[in-house]
């Protein structure tokens, strides 16, 4: 049996950027519930059974590399298969009893673009507020609401064959959100796009979080996409192995490092455990583990005594968190089964 997820329960934020912390818990029914999940296709298991709650209101983040049944998982959460065991509620209703009430309740962006290049920006919304009843005497004022939340009013009668493959995303984003679902799920919503534009549309989705009120769900093996959620699922081969928010994820691993290149580094090492610190020699020099590593540089540098060449503080991060509970850095190879997407909202495996 793998590493077993934190049992320190995050705490959403209702900041549209991570500060590290922690407000009390939202109240009410959870916006996803998920207990005992399975997902077999043959003898892959691809989704072990998984169990967590997603809270109304905030952004939930499921990180893990391809293959590690981040997609199947929302594929099962968004009524695009059917699981082998266990059970999902979305909205509060049950995914394999109530799926056409879920289809109603969600937004979803997948992967792959799956916009109709040949028609403008708002006949794509159009036709989507169509295709999910919008009634006729609404759907004007939210065409041009979502429109206002992704900064593409000036685009709204541009085909989308002129648009950048960022701007495509978020016009899927807004699509997502035209009917006023009740979570938004984001498959890999920034692969492909270069960080600038990953940030600009962070900036889009967390005003829809802030301004509609609506939880979001996303998959990602993007580190730094991982820290905008509230709170992070660590994934891998179909097992969360850790659950927990961003800051406390990183608290597991304990007191930052601060690496000190020295002109004596056996001498710097016996004058540093004299002081107290837990320290030991590395490759490049002396290795000190300490709390708040960027103010203790200096008084570590006096105690050393002997001429410094190089200092690197580093505190632990996401890769760190990932490699602590999976014993590997996160990798790209390889793809998770998932429904072609001509089926995508069709016929359910």
């Amino acid at each position: 049996m793998g590493p077993q997820p934190s049992t320190v329960t995050g705490v959403p934020k209702r900041l549209p950027v991570p500060t590290g912390r922690d407000v009390p818990r939202f109240d009410g029914a959870p916006a996803v519930e998920v207990a005992g999940l399975e997902k077999r296709f043959g003898d892959l298991l691809a989704v072990d059974d998984v169990s967590f709650e997603v809270h109304a209101g905030e952004v939930f983040a499921f990180l893990g590399p391809n293959g590690a049944g981040k997609s199947t998982t929302i594929n099962i959460l968004c009524t695009l298969a059917f699981p082998t065991a266990g059970t999902a509620r979305v909205a509060g209703y049950d995914v394999e009893r109530d799926p056409d009430r879920v289809r109603r309740s969600i937004g979803l962006v997948f992967q792959e673009q799956t916009l109709d290049d040949q028609l403008t920006a708002e006949e794509n919304l159009r036709f989507h507020a169509v295709m999910y009843r919008v009634p006729r005497r609404e759907r004007e004022a939210r065409i041009g609401r979502v429109l206002e939340l992704v900064a593409l009013s000036d685009r709204r009668h541009d085909l989308v064959s002129t648009f950048s493959g960022g701007m495509a995303r978020r016009l899927e984003i807004a699509r997502g959100m035209l009917h006023t679902p009740a979570v938004l799920f984001l498959d890999e919503p920034t692969i492909g796009l270069d960080p600038q534009t990953r940030a600009l549309m962070w900036e889009d989705v967390l005003t829809l979080r802030r301004e509609e009120h609506v939880t979001v769900f996303l998959t990602t093996h993007y580190m730094d996409e991982a820290e905008v959620a509230d709170r992070i699922a660590i994934i891998d081969h179909g097992r969360i192995v850790a659950l927990d928010t961003p800051t406390r994820l990183k608290a597991i691993l304990g007191v930052d490092t601060v690496d000190l290149q020295t002109a004596d580094d056996a001498r710097s090492l016996a004058a540093l455990t004299a002081a107290g610190y837990r320290a030991e020699r590395v490759e490049e020099g002396v290795r000190v583990f300490t709390e708040n590593g960027e103010e203790q540089v200096a008084r570590l540098v006096q105690l050393v005594g002997a001429a410094v060449g190089t200092v690197h503080v580093h505190r632990p991060t996401l890769d760190d968190v990932f490699l602590h509970f999976t014993g590997r850095e996160i990798r790209d190879q390889g793809g998770e089964m998932r429904p072609a997407m001509a089926r995508a909202w069709g016929r359910r495996r």
